[in-house]
C-alpha cells in the first residue's frame, strides 16, 4: 500500500492534478504533459474581493465592468495559482470556503495598498484628477449636492464623481465608497469622521391639503383624523418613522414608501402629511404644520483614513464642507 501524504489528498479534491505539480519543478512540464499552475497575478485579488462582496459572478462582473466569462476565468486562474478553492458554487451564488474567508483580510490589504499607490501619483501632480465615489442620501444628492456640482466641475475639470444614493449604509473599509455623507455616524472601520452640520425635519403638507382640511371640522393637527405618509416596514429604524409610529398609536399611514422623494411627491399631490427635510420642503412651497418634531439629524462626513490626504478626495470634501456651511440656515432653520 502506498502512503500518500495528507496534504496531497486534501488538495486533490479541488484540483485533481495538483498532487503532480507538488512533486515536480514548477518550471517543468508535469508527467502527463500539462502545464504547471500559473504564477500569481496580484490584480486577480480584486476579482476575488468583488465576488466575495457581491455573492454572484454576474454582480461582481458588473461592478468590475468586466465580462462574466473574463471574471470567471480570472477567478479560476487565481484558485489555480493559490492551489485552493476559494468559493463553493451553487444556484444561489458563490459562498466563501474556509480557505477563502481566511484570505479576505489579506486581499483587502492588497486593495488598500493599490489605492495608496494610485493616490501617490495624484499627490505628485498639481492637478486634481481621478474619480471619487460619494455615498449620500437621495434628498441631499438631488436637492443640495447635484445642483452645486457645476461649481466643483469648473474648479476641477479633470475630476469625475460617482454618487451612490440610498438609505442603507455603506462600508468605507471595503471601499464601497471613498466618502460618505450620512445622517448615521459610522461606528466601525478605518475611517475619519467629522460632523458638518444638522439636517432639520418638520411635518409638512401641501396648501391644497391644508385648504381641504380646514373645510372640515378639524381645525388643528389631529393624528386621529389627518392622513399621514410614512416609511415601509423595512425603514422603521429611521427616526422619522419611529416618530410617526409613536404619534399615530397604531393607526396606519395612508401611504407608505421606501424613499424620501416618493413621500415628497405624495405630499405635493395632497395625499397627506409627512416628516420631510426643511430645505427641500420650502423649495417646494409646502406648508410647515409642525416645525420641531424632534427628528433633526446630524450630518456626518466619513472618509477612509487612507484617503485623508488624497487630492481628489480632499477636493470633494472641501466642496461638501463649504456647501453644508453655506446652506446651514436652510438645512436647519
Amino acid at each position: 500500500m502506498i502512503d500518500i501524504p495528507w496534504f496531497t489528498l486534501r488538495y486533490s479534491v479541488y484540483f485533481p492534478k495538483v498532487e503532480v505539480y507538488m512533486h515536480t519543478n514548477r518550471n517543468q512540464l508535469s508527467e502527463n504533459g500539462n502545464q504547471p499552475p500559473p504564477s500569481l497575478n496580484w490584480d486577480d485579488a480584486r476579482i476575488f474581493l468583488a465576488i466575495a462582496r457581491e455573492g454572484t459572478l454576474s454582480r461582481a462582473a458588473k461592478r468590475l465592468k468586466l465580462g462574466i466569462a473574463t471574471t470567471s476565468r480570472r477567478l479560476e486562474r487565481l484558485e489555480s495559482a493559490l492551489q485552493v478553492c476559494l468559493f463553493t458554487r451553487d444556484q444561489q451564488g458563490y459562498t466563501l470556503t474556509d480557505e477563502g474567508r481566511d484570505l479576505v483580510s489579506s486581499a483587502e490589504a492588497l486593495e488598500q495598498a493599490g489605492f495608496a499607490f494610485g493616490d501617490a501619483t495624484y499627490r505628485n501632480n498639481d492637478q486634481v484628477m481621478g474619480n471619487v465615489r460619494l455615498a449620500t442620501a437621495q434628498g441631499l444628492a438631488d436637492h443640495l449636492i447635484i445642483p452645486a456640482m457645476p461649481k466643483l466641475i469648473a474648479t476641477h475639470p479633470n475630476l469625475t464623481v460617482e454618487i451612490v444614493t440610498g438609505v442603507s449604509t455603506v462600508n468605507l473599509h471595503r471601499r464601497d465608497a471613498d466618502i460618505a455623507l450620512r445622517m448615521v455616524r459610522p461606528e466601525r472601520g478605518n475611517v475619519s469622521i467629522r460632523r458638518l452640520g444638522t439636517l432639520g425635519f418638520g411635518l409638512y403638507a401641501s396648501q391644497d391639503y391644508i385648504n381641504n382640511r380646514k373645510s372640515s371640522d378639524t381645525t388643528s393637527l389631529s393624528f386621529e383624523h389627518d392622513d399621514f405618509i410614512g416609511w415601509s416596514e423595512m425603514q422603521q429604524n429611521l427616526p422619522t418613522a419611529q416618530w410617526l409610529t409613536k404619534m399615530l398609536r397604531g393607526k396606519p399611514c395612508r401611504l407608505t414608501t421606501t424613499s424620501l422623494s416618493a413621500q415628497m411627491s405624495a405630499v405635493e399631490a395632497g395625499v397627506g402629511m409627512a416628516i420631510l427635510p426643511h430645505f427641500t420642503s420650502k423649495k417646494k412651497n409646502l406648508v410647515c404644520v409642525q416645525g420641531n418634531v424632534g427628528c433633526d439629524q446630524p450630518i456626518w462626513l466619513a472618509i477612509h483614513s487612507d484617503l485623508a490626504h488624497s487630492r481628489r478626495v480632499r477636493a470633494v470634501v472641501d466642496f461638501l464642507d463649504t456647501l453644508i456651511s453655506e446652506n446651514q440656515q436652510s438645512l436647519s432653520p
